[in-house]
């Protein structure tokens, strides 16, 4: 009985994956299926436990085609805005990985960076990692989410300017400001500079102030031109750190190489950019 239920719910897959579908949720599947809970969820682990199956989520899973048996997951564009959607949550693809996406390729992205307002424990699914950043004001930056065709129909994605002050502003999951510089010199030219003015209306003003100090560093002032205008209205802003990190212990913060007085930024050590 076991042996059939378990053979019920991989032709049930096969059927999905040949429709060009990798995602299904628990109900779904005991419906197509006519079976209660308790068969399909011993039918369930059994693939899981064979990796022709994984659940990221409680009562969400996803099929694992032939060609990534050996990834032991499709990768997360094919599932991601699947996911969300069961979530009940917005969303967008960013950081690293939206830089990636945009075409800065300096550095290997190891994780598949989500930002959401839901806080949510990382995900590993096969060879992939994804890990998500909370960010309550998603709602704010709605302009700066765009959508991105995949193999299996969409995800969003932060535009490049929205992805720009997204590295400043989780500099933890940037790599720090060296790789921050890295990732722009291949992203800057991408970023259109009316949006990135509107966006930084509603990012923290030393995220804002770091950017365009970075920008202009990298030869990109007509990008940050506007988003300078765009601060001053909001006010003279204090002084801050382009890199925190720099100055956290007081015993071996070292002396500032440069104050720019343009963007109230304090310089302890010229970013080093990866060529």
């Amino acid at each position: 009985m076991v042996h059939d239920q378990r053979s019920a719910l991989s032709a049930h897959i096969a059927s999905l994956l040949s429709a060009g579908q990798v995602v299904f949720t628990s109900e779904q599947a005991e419906q197509a299926l006519g079976v209660g809970r308790g068969p399909f969820l011993d039918a369930a682990e059994r693939l899981q436990r064979r990796k022709a199956l994984i659940r990221p989520r409680q009562g969400f899973y996803v099929a694992v085609p032939p060609q990534f048996a050996s990834w032991g997951a499709p990768p997360p564009p094919w599932y991601i805005d699947a996911l969300m959607r069961h979530e009940q949550q917005p969303y967008y693809v960013g950081l690293l990985k939206a830089a990636e996406l945009h075409g800065a390729t300096h550095q290997a992205v190891m994780e598949f960076q989500i930002v959401t307002p839901k806080r949510m424990p990382k995900i590993k699914a096969g060879r992939n990692l994804i890990v998500f950043y909370y960010r309550k004001d998603i709602a704010a930056v709605e302009s700066g989410i765009e959508d991105r065709k995949t193999d299996t129909g969409r995800m969003k994605i932060s535009s490049p300017a929205l992805t720009a002050l997204d590295l400043l502003r989780y500099p933890q999951a940037a790599g720090g400001i060296d790789n921050v510089a890295t990732v722009l010199t291949d992203l800057a030219e991408k970023i259109d500079p009316s949006q990135l003015a509107a966006l930084s209306d509603v990012a923290e003003r030393p995220v804002v102030q770091r950017l365009g100090h970075l920008l202009e560093q990298l030869g990109h002032a007509d990008r940050a031109d506007p988003m300078h205008a765009a601060l001053m209205a909001r006010g003279t802003a204090p002084w801050t750190e382009l890199d925190r990190h720099e100055s956290r212990d007081p015993d071996f913060t070292p002396a500032p190489q440069e104050r720019n007085d343009r963007w109230r930024v304090v310089v302890r050590r010229t970013p080093e950019i990866d060529e």
